[in-house]
């Protein structure tokens, strides 16, 4: 197993240092579902939500997220962050609970010295807590699933996809 590096020698939480890693392009695509009743994604899909668009305002909240993941998570570093995309897609198949769901996922880019894995976690997570902010009016038993990374590029570790054999996701 890797050893943990954002702990001091003395086992005291640190930001690492990472002046001396290359500067790579990063890329990181992180996804999440948030299950919720049919009637609530139709609402949403015909925009009869009374608090507004939820797809728009999920869409900035999760930009806005990216950005400011390292206000949020204490030992993230800042980074100058390229791009950052975000996509829904709406799963009409029914769960055991009958409950349809909305997926979310966004891509995060920068060029850098670290990864920028937890800014996309982090867009994901608020995009899907604004949507349920934003209907929990009308479907009180909306739930968020299955947020995760999926893909990474860049660094000294390069490509790393879920599902692929790798020796990263079986630790």
């Amino acid at each position: 197993m890797n050893e943990l590096t954002h702990f001091s020698e003395s086992g005291r939480a640190r930001m690492v240092d990472v002046s001396d890693k290359s500067t790579t392009q990063r890329i990181a695509i992180a996804s999440g579902v948030l299950r919720m009743l049919p009637d609530t994604l139709t609402k949403i899909q015909s925009g009869k939500i009374a608090k507004g668009d939820v797809l728009t305002v999920a869409d900035v909240a999760a930009v806005m997220a990216a950005k400011r993941t390292a206000d949020l998570i204490p030992m993230c570093h800042t980074l100058p962050l390229s791009g950052v995309e975000i996509s829904f897609i709406e799963i009409l198949e029914r769960d055991n609970s009958g409950c349809v769901g909305l997926a979310v996922t966004a891509t995060v880019k920068c060029m850098g010295q670290t990864g920028v894995e937890m800014e996309a976690l982090s867009a994901v997570s608020v995009a899907l807590l604004t949507v349920y902010d934003m209907c929990k009016a009308i479907d009180k038993g909306m739930r968020i699933e299955l947020i995760q990374l999926d893909e990474k590029h860049g660094g000294k570790s390069g490509v790393w996809k879920r599902g692929e054999s790798n020796k990263q996701e079986t630790k």
